[in-house]
């Protein structure tokens, strides 16, 4: 299986030229990039603030419906939604209508999320996020399907609700659950399309890949065939390529931490020649 290769647009990093987010983007799909993706955070708290203090870090779906205007070709997707942040009713009408606009290349990386400051700012429950995601990720399929449907659950309750519009992809669109530990395991397991493991190596997805299948045969579902690796690009040589794909991952997601806009465009240049083009 030829891998796909996606790029992590450095909207978290302080960039202040915002067009410039855009223009990275474009630059990923002219090198033949297959993805771009674009990180969530809402508040500068935490290790946000340490590491890029009162820059901007930009919305992430307001980027991409940027981004999805400027491209034509290049799939979307998010590194990752943090789902406590967010109301899965608001969310599914976000990402239907993005879908439709950008012509069906969305896809939707979810996790629990890691930064308690954020969580008790935001006034969110910390030790139940995992509670609140599991039922995120359900409300939100279903609210897809077009037709009225009820759910009755600990956080959200209620009957006979319809959304409208539905994604362009069918059934839906792919929801990609992030996360290394057990939890989200189980999770991607049982209410996802893919997995997003971050910055694992070649062994640790193949030890996690087995749980997964094991998790959703007991689920009675099938289990994911997508795992999205996010990882640093300076770790990836055309030699390890093959290694992850051996261990079952489909799609090696870079990121780069700098806000230096120039070194992230060579490093697209690089990846290209060093590694796309000899696995071409």
């Amino acid at each position: 299986m030829t891998m796909r290769f996606g790029f992590v647009v450095p909207n978290n990093l302080g960039v202040t030229d915002f067009n410039a987010l855009i223009e990275l983007a474009q630059q990923a799909e002219e090198l033949g990039f297959d993805s771009v993706w674009v990180n969530h955070h809402v508040l500068n708290i935490g290790y946000v603030l340490e590491r890029i203090g009162d820059r901007p870090y930009q919305d992430p779906l307001i980027t991409l419906a940027w981004i999805g205007a400027r491209t034509t070709r290049i799939r979307l997707g998010t590194s990752v939604l943090v789902m406590p942040y967010l109301h899965p009713m608001t969310l599914a009408k976000q990402a239907a209508t993005l879908d439709r606009f950008c012509g069906g290349r969305l896809t939707l990386g979810l996790g629990v999320g890691s930064l308690p400051e954020e969580n008790a700012a935001l006034g969110i429950p910390y030790p139940s996020r995992g509670r609140y995601s599991d039922e995120f990720l359900q409300v939100v399929r279903a609210l897809w399907t077009g037709e009225s449907v009820s759910f009755h659950g600990e956080f959200f309750n209620f009957e006979n609700i319809l959304a409208s519009p539905t994604p362009m992809q069918k059934p839906h669109l792919p929801l990609i659950v992030a996360g290394n530990r057990p939890q989200a395991l189980r999770r991607a397991a049982r209410f996802g399309d893919g997995w997003h493991p971050m910055s694992l190596p070649p062994d640790s997805v193949r030890k996690r890949l087995p749980v997964i299948r094991e998790e959703a045969e007991k689920a009675g579902r099938p289990a994911p065939e997508t795992v999205q690796l996010r990882i640093d690009i300076g770790r990836i040589t055309a030699e390890s390529v093959a290694d992850f794909a051996e261990a079952g991952v489909t799609d090696l997601v870079m990121s780069m931490q700098t806000e230096d806009v120039a070194q992230q465009r060579n490093a697209l240049e690089r990846f290209k020649a060093d590694i796309m083009e000899p696995n071409a």
